[in-house]
């Protein structure tokens, strides 16, 4: 990762200031390394401004749980056909977990097909990562995994580029 531009680190270091993660997913998205990037809290529209700022298209999205409740998400991404693919799929919908939702979200979000399928069988299945490495992951790896380890390198020069900014 080169250098990055001062605007840029000027929105990282503010929404570093609303929550680690979020400086976190938003520079996984801007480097290409997620395609979709999804926030379930709430934010504002400085906040939004902020995404926007890194050069992400961001997208609000209201779904609902079992209850009726109304719950919002953000999705941001550097590519709008992503943003299209998921507002299509889960805009006023309600939130669920088949395993066709788990597919279709875990190609948005980049995630190893081998993991993603992992995970749909065998939810959590032990691995060979330390709890470290599962950490700054967004997926759960499966065991063996051989995408895993390169994007691990990756999340991790991301993450450490984060504390740096």
């Amino acid at each position: 990762m080169d250098a990055l531009p001062d605007e840029l680190k000027y929105s990282l270091n503010k929404l570093k200031e609303i929550d680690f993660e979020l400086a976190y997913l938003a520079l996984l998205t801007c480097e290409g390394l997620k395609p979709l990037s999804r926030w379930e809290k709430p934010l504002d529209e400085e906040q939004v401004s902020l995404l926007k700022q890194m050069g992400l298209n961001v997208k609000r999205i209201t779904r609902t749980v079992k209850t009726g409740r109304q719950v919002f998400e953000t999705i941001f991404s550097k590519l709008p056909v992503y943003i299209c693919l998921y507002e299509d799929r889960f805009q006023n919908t309600a939130v669920d977990k088949s395993a066709a939702t788990v597919r279709f979200e875990g190609f948005l979000f980049g995630y190893p097909p081998c993991c993603i399928e992992n995970y749909v069988q065998h939810p959590y299945a032990p691995n060979e990562l330390s709890a470290d490495s599962q950490k700054i992951l967004f997926h759960w790896a499966c065991k063996d995994c051989e995408m895993t380890p390169g994007l691990l390198e990756q999340y991790r020069h991301v993450h450490q580029t984060l504390f740096a900014v």
